[in-house]
């Protein structure tokens, strides 16, 4: 699980309904163990208590620039010294139009002016002050200025409108946060490519042939290969959760198409994981029309599929790391450390979908990492944490050539 202890988060709230959304977006950070300072304008008090941060974050809610009620400090000027990035959201058209242009009249202009940490801002208003292009001309001074710009999302506004203005719900908000703190950028400038999901090889219009992959080990890697600084592109064939933002995701059904898309970016990757798993046969015909019942059994011919990982290990660059995964029901350490020197490949995961806590469909993993140099076994983790390991493994390989 992603920790940010030691990490200061600064969340500016100003006066929209929204606010009240905040209070879920402090309490989630301070579960991952961050330092949540809270400063709000006076007219977000108006939609929200700073007695509910104060409860949420342990820390004195701010709002008033000339409060005596702290210890001796310039206080404006400590929480701006110890923010690691600063978040204000929601964030209004005035707000806005202020941080523009350097007004600093309260507490919360005041610190964001002496900040010298990442910023975040999203809007939240009617339509109409979204869309005005005073409000859109601040923006733009605000990305030129070096901060980010949370596009609003699109909906049914408080005021009765519906349009664009309404801030994205607490866990992108969340998402945005992590993006800047979570990790150190030790993958920047690296483009990370990574497959995840099953196969669907179609029968008839009707049915099709697929397997239990969920998706999460390869959308675990994407993640966290996003959140370490790597551009990132995930090819993922159909699952049931979402993808990680920040991540171009190219939706593929069947083998062919995701042989298709892997292969069409494979040559400006720099690591390549592939999770995924795809089917090793598809039906040699495909019906144009739902195959109708009929006495006696039934067979389909099977045809080979293509094979994605000895294609990758064929045209792989000596600078390039390449690995796969071997998930088997038995003959484990022997057939994935075959699989490795017939796809010559850097590295190849293996798990036997017999062991508890690995497999399919669940937040745990257990595998064994083989490469060149031997095995190595790791204990039952997350998925994520596993990931982590599959990265330090590409960037160590790497470092080393």
């Amino acid at each position: 699980m992603i920790m940010l202890k030691g990490k200061c988060v600064v969340l500016g709230v100003t006066g929209s309904i929204a606010a009240y959304k905040i209070a879920g977006l402090a309490s989630a950070l301070k579960k991952l163990h961050a330092d949540v300072e809270v400063i709000m304008t006076q007219n977000a008090t108006q939609f929200i208590n700073p007695i509910t941060f104060e409860t949420l974050t342990g820390n004195k809610c701010l709002v008033d620039t000339f409060d005596r009620n702290f210890s001796f400090s310039v206080e404006h000027i400590a929480i701006a010294k110890k923010a690691d990035v600063f978040l204000v959201a929601p964030a209004s058209a005035n707000v806005i139009a202020k941080m523009a242009h350097g007004i600093a009249d309260d507490m919360l202009t005041t610190t964001i002016l002496a900040c010298k940490c990442p910023k975040i801002i999203s809007p939240a208003m009617n339509t109409g002050m979204f869309e005005n292009e005073i409000v859109q001309d601040n923006l733009k001074i605000l990305k030129k200025y070096g901060m980010q710009v949370v596009e609003p999302a699109t909906g049914y506004l408080a005021c009765g409108d519906t349009g664009a203005g309404k801030m994205p719900e607490p866990e992108v908000l969340l998402q945005y946060i992590l993006r800047e703190i979570a990790y150190e950028k030790d993958l920047a400038g690296k483009r990370v490519l990574v497959t995840a999901g099953p196969t669907r090889e179609a029968i008839d219009p009707v049915r099709f042939i697929t397997n239990h992959s969920t998706g999460r080990m390869g959308y675990a890697i994407a993640k966290m290969a996003m959140l370490r600084g790597a551009a990132v592109t995930l090819v993922s064939g159909p699952v049931a959760i979402e993808p990680p933002l920040f991540v171009e995701t190219i939706a593929v059904e069947s083998a062919q198409a995701m042989y298709e898309a892997v292969m069409a970016h494979a040559k400006e990757a720099d690591i390549i994981i592939k999770s995924a798993a795809v089917a090793d046969y598809a039906p040699a015909q495909v019906s144009p029309e739902k195959i109708k019942k009929s006495e006696g059994d039934a067979s389909i011919a099977l045809t080979r599929t293509k094979d994605i990982l000895a294609a990758l290990g064929e045209k792989k660059r000596e600078d390039q790391f390449i690995c796969g995964f071997a998930m088997e029901t038995e003959h484990l350490l022997e057939n994935a450390t075959a699989k490795r020197e017939k796809k010559n490949v850097d590295m190849i995961v293996a798990n036997s979908i017999r062991q508890e806590g690995a497999g399919f469909g669940v937040d745990t993993n257990v595998a064994t990492f083989i490469t060149k140099e031997g095995l190595r076994s790791l204990p039952l983790m997350s998925k994520e944490a596993l990931a982590m390991a599959i990265l330090d493994e590409a960037m160590r390989t790497q470092n080393a050539c």
